[in-house]
């Protein structure tokens, strides 16, 4: 069976994620296992990581650090070696530079660009962004197959990634102007959504991860 690490570092919602990612696997006939780890060594061996986060940009990124040796194994798999890589809400802002929240804090630096506060161009529209809203698929890409035009996804936060490099986002949503609902490259690919929230969709898409070949 195929290893699916799942990274416990503290912050995301594990359990929903893991529950998710099991039933995708099981729909699919992958044969996927999912492995819910703080440990480089199973990191390390698995074929997919999935990354997510919940809470502060500073304090996912120093909860990732406090596991000794998980950034550079992540780095290895991932960027040395190429292992497909889901990064969930502030699993996906990880991947910046930098988050602009209290300050300003390093990121894994995979994707140029930064995390910066949600400012909706209407001030009636409340922060954290908190609901289900339209994607708008930017380019094709294999995460996304079988998904209709307009399919919604379930969003909680208050901070959004911006990249620097138009071509690494994939999809957007709009709340009080458009933002990055989901980017990409290489074999990394991260939402700002919950794809364990979002039901048919969500199973949908990551059934679509576990069956992409980068």
């Amino acid at each position: 069976m195929s290893l699916v690490a799942l990274i416990d570092y503290g912050s995301g919602n594990l359990r929903s994620a893991e529950k998710a990612l099991a039933r995708a696997a099981n729909e699919r006939g992958s044969g996927h296992t999912i492995s819910v780890t703080a440990d480089p060594a199973v990191t390390a061996k698995a074929e997919r990581i999935v990354l997510p986060g919940v809470g502060a940009f500073a304090d996912c990124m120093a909860g990732l650090q406090a596991l000794p040796g998980m950034v550079e194994t992540l780095r290895d798999a991932v960027l040395a070696r190429g292992t497909p890589f889901l990064g969930i809400c502030v699993g996906m802002q990880l991947l910046a530079e930098v988050g602009r929240e209290f300050g300003d804090h390093p990121g894994l630096s995979w994707i140029k660009g930064d995390v910066v506060k949600m400012v909706p161009s209407d001030a009636a529209l409340k922060i954290p962004h908190m609901g289900w809203n339209e994607l708008a698929f930017i380019r094709p890409h294999p995460l996304f197959a079988g998904l209709a035009p307009g399919v919604h996804a379930y969003f909680v936060h208050s901070y959004v990634m911006r990249p620097a490099e138009p071509g690494h986002i994939l999809a957007t949503a709009d709340y009080g102007g458009p933002f990055a609902a989901a980017v990409g490259r290489d074999n990394i690919v991260g939402t700002q959504f919950h794809p364990e929230k979002s039901q048919a969709v969500g199973l949908a898409l990551l059934g679509n991860f576990l069956d992409w070949k980068p």
